[in-house]
């Protein structure tokens, strides 16, 4: 089988999990991203699917980034009124998995399904921040990376807080003092270069290594 993981935005290898919470997050939880809470057992159940859909491991530091991306873009986009259709977001999963056997696990896993759908949702939310209409503008990847600005500069007015255990949130992504790469979803996201998040676009690197400091990638159509 042909690489169907790209990098995705990013986050590290599996470190072993110790206990302890942040003075901002409750018990259970994995990380508190505004309103939001991402509890431990959505960032288990969540590395264990789509390291299933996948093939190969997606650690529990690279779910956690990628969930609190998504929370992050989503609470963006929302206080600016961003828009986008269930139509988009079939696209955009469908983009950012261009191999068909891996995207039909993660369409038959209600988790791995639920993880890719904010991913796109995410990758095109981006996009569309940073003036873009979305994954298949022309300018697709400028708006992008238009967006990751506009998102790093907004969530400094947004708490995030992250349990000990993971690390902790900077303004390139989750820090967990593990240097590697990540990998995630697709070729086609792959051709584009550095991400901001989950769909595919401007995410080029090495599918095999981790990176803790980058937003989701972007789908591109």
């Amino acid at each position: 089988m042909s690489r169907n993981l790209v990098k995705v935005t990013g986050v590290l290898a599996a470190m072993v999990l110790l206990g302890g919470c942040a003075a901002g997050t409750h018990p259970g939880a994995a990380a508190q991203v505004g309103n939001t809470e991402i509890s431990v057992t959505d960032v288990e159940d969540t590395a264990r699917a789509v390291s299933a859909a996948l093939g190969q491991p997606f650690t529990p530091e690279v779910a956690l980034n990628n969930l609190v991306n998504s929370a992050l873009v989503k609470q963006i986009a929302d206080q600016r009124s961003i828009t986008i259709t269930d139509a988009e977001v079939a696209e955009g999963m469908k983009s950012a998995v261009s191999d068909p056997a891996v995207y039909d696990k993660f369409a038959k896993d209600p988790v791995a399904n639920s993880f890719l759908r904010d991913f796109a949702v995410a990758g095109i939310g981006t996009i569309k921040l940073g003036g873009g209409t979305g994954i298949r503008d022309p300018k697709a990847q400028q708006a992008q990376q238009a967006g990751l600005t506009i998102v790093k500069d907004a969530s400094k007015n947004i708490t995030i807080d992250i349990a000990p255990r993971f690390g902790k949130w900077t303004d390139a992504g989750l820090d967990t003092k593990v240097s590697g790469s990540l990998s995630t979803l697709s070729d086609q996201t792959k051709a584009s270069s550095k991400p901001a998040d989950p769909n595919a676009d401007p995410n080029a690197q090495d599918p095999n290594a981790q990176d803790p400091n980058q937003p989701a990638p972007e789908p591109q159509g």
